[in-house]
């Protein structure tokens, strides 16, 4: 018997979708931040079946660069052009807390004494002034080898224009070293500050990363997840494991988008973070600018805090707001919820595991809006939530008030990603999952005007869904072309060739400035006729002005290399009954009263739930407040009646 697994390795839990012979199996354990691996061996050789493909997301990218414990970064060095050893400590003149006197920069993931500068130069124009002598590399190599390192990166000026210095000095020292990361490889961009780190970056994570990737390697088939919501294979993650940072949140608005077609909002709330992205017809936006490792403040990424990564990304807003949020009182005295999270280990109180902080999971117990049984058959402990939200003042009020909180920021990061990009969040359906998701779905449509809620199938484990409809995609790019649609096709044909003619088709998008702008936005590109069009559409609704008489400067063009996958024929398991279960004592809005729960798994199709009333299903919980209505299908509709 043969199956298909997905896995979605996340903060606090793992969780794993099987398809076998057309059924769907389910298993959500607490991840291992140690040893994730592990755990995926342990399941996989328990369901019974042989593996033929695992498609995976993991989080072991960002959580190493966050420094984790008992996950050591490897001794890297960077190689860059004379005089510019510095330029990845100096960085711009951003500052993440302008006045704090004691504000610290990360820390560097290249110490200065493993930073070496080259003889070699190319001018602005890509013209070679000094070439790289294989000698001087030599005698760097064995410098690096005796003082431990074991990855190296290598960032020249200008080799986005030229890449010929750098893949001599590449071939040398792949003579010495198994990791080597070329800047002209990994981030062909102008700016050398983000180049540069975008390819130290990479060079930190590609031990880690192929050796993760390594222990799984028993497996016939095995794919990973990218941030830019495609996959790769085994080979592409580990030559480029920097395209893997955010490769688990991009799935969930994979899976938004294939089943949901239209204009809808992603919502993910899960134990540690909550993301938000934006689905319009079908298509999901992409970004080119994150900051790994960094501070996030109401959904945005803090410049200058983390470390600037040059890729395609999933456009997502995320925040501290996930089941284990820790809620705590500051100096003042002020209720306050997250950024620290309870994790996976000890996890929120009402766990039993040990866990000393009560958290956002621990305050919808108590207000019974979610039930003492969770995914997996766990049990949990309302008397521990109790007497940690006890701690902080009046049970009841410390609870509301905390949930209360932490909607609203969840609220602020879906304006971001739609107010501030010149949207109308009223005029989309909020799709909510995670674990947590479907909790306050119907709390924050009506924060945002918002009077459609889908809860998708299987809402736990959505993000691993996503994995099981994600396509292949490969990316390519190329800056200041000189002719735009001859770039695109040689592009393609570099794409075409490198994985053997197996395209379904291609994507073209260009990074795109007005003369004279520090930054670009990235826009599809359809017609290179219509590239200005286009762009000032995108301009006039994130900014609200064009600048019709100024030229427009085409910085940076890319292509994805798309091959669709046969998309699963997914079974939703539903029962023939129409009544609740039973009736739970809840605070749902302003008063405690008895409200009906159900069972998702044993309602008929077609059954109306009117509110207030509880559905509980294998992995999550949804709250259908007063004055709303649930249409239980092979999703769950929620909606005013």
């Amino acid at each position: 018997m043969e199956c298909r697994v997905a896995i979605d390795v996340g903060g606090t839990f793992t969780d794993f979708i099987a398809l076998v012979n057309g059924e769907i199996v389910t298993v959500k354990t607490l991840t291992n931040p140690t040893r994730p691996s592990q755990v995926i061996k342990d399941v996989l050789s328990s369901l019974g079946c042989e593996v033929t493909e695992v498609v995976h997301a993991t989080t072991l990218a960002t959580n190493a660069l966050l420094g984790q414990e008992k996950l050591d970064l490897p001794r890297t060095a960077l190689l860059t052009t004379r005089s510019f050893r510095d330029v990845i400590e100096i960085g711009r003149q951003n500052r993440p807390r302008l006045y704090d006197l004691n504000f610290e920069k990360p820390r560097q993931l290249v110490p200065r004494e493993l930073r070496v500068e080259v003889q070699e130069r190319v001018d602005a124009q890509g013209n070679i002034l000094e070439r790289v002598e294989e000698s001087e590399i030599e005698k760097i190599a064995q410098n690096l080898r005796e003082r431990g390192v074991e990855s190296v990166a290598i960032s020249y000026l200008h080799s986005y224009l030229n890449p010929t210095n750098e893949i001599r000095t590449g071939e040398v020292l792949s003579r010495h070293f198994r990791f080597v990361s070329l800047s002209s490889e990994v981030a062909p961009e102008p700016r050398e500050y983000e180049r540069t780190s975008t390819t130290v970056v990479n060079a930190v994570l590609m031990p880690l990363i192929s050796s993760y990737l390594q222990e799984l390697n028993f497996l016939p088939s095995f794919l990973v997840m990218s941030s830019s919501g495609g996959l790769v294979d085994v080979e592409e993650a580990s030559r480029k494991p920097v395209q893997l940072v955010e490769s688990g949140p991009a799935a969930g608005v994979i899976a938004s988008a294939s089943l949901f077609p239209g204009n809808v909002i992603s919502f993910d709330m899960g134990g540690t973070t909550a993301k938000a992205g934006v689905v319009i017809d079908g298509k999901f936006e992409i970004t080119t600018e994150y900051e790994v490792g960094g501070e996030v403040h109401h959904g945005r990424v803090v410049k200058g805090s983390g470390y600037p990564v040059r890729f395609p990304f999933v456009d997502l807003a995320e925040v501290s707001a996930g089941g284990g949020t820790v809620i705590w009182r500051d100096d003042a005295g002020a209720l306050r919820v997250g950024p620290l999270s309870a994790g996976a280990d000890p996890g929120p109180m009402c766990y039993g595991r040990g866990g000393d902080k009560p958290t956002v999971t621990d305050a919808n117990l108590v207000l019974g809006r979610v039930g003492e049984v969770i995914g997996g058959g766990m049990r949990l402990k309302p008397e521990l939530a109790r007497k940690g939200l006890s701690r902080l003042g009046d049970l009841e009020d410390v609870s509301r008030d905390a949930l209360a909180l932490v909607n609203l920021e969840m609220a602020r990061a879906i304006r971001l990603v739609t107010v501030e990009r010149g949207l109308d969040p009223s005029s989309f359906s909020l799709v909510a999952f995670g674990g947590a998701g479907p909790q306050h779905a119907v709390y924050l449509a009506e924060e945002l005007g918002i009077s459609k809620v889908l809860i998708p199938p299987y809402p736990g484990l959505f993000s691993a869904l996503g994995l099981l409809l994600a396509d292949w995609r490969f990316e390519a790019r190329k800056s200041f072309p000189r002719d735009l649609e001859a770039e695109f096709v040689k592009l393609e044909r570099e794409l075409y060739d490198r994985l053997k003619g197996k395209v379904g088709h291609f994507l073209r998008y260009a990074d795109v400035r007005y003369q004279g702008q520090g930054w670009e936005l990235t826009v599809p590109v359809n017609d290179v006729n219509e590239i200005r069009q286009v762009f000032e559409e995108k301009h006039l609704s994130t900014y609200g002005f064009v600048m019709s008489d100024r030229e427009i400067e085409v910085v940076t063009i890319r292509v994805f290399a798309v091959r669709r996958r046969p998309l699963p024929q997914l079974s939703v398991v539903s029962g023939q009954g129409d009544s609740p279960v039973k009736r739970r004592k809840a605070l749902l809005e302003d008063e405690w009263g008895e409200v009906d729960v159900y069972v998702r798994e044993k309602l008929r199709r077609g059954v109306r739930v009117r509110g207030p009333a509880i559905i509980e299903e294998f992995s999550s919980t949804t709250v259908v407040k007063d004055g709303w209505e649930a249409l239980v299908d092979e999703s769950i509709t929620l909606v005013r009646p």
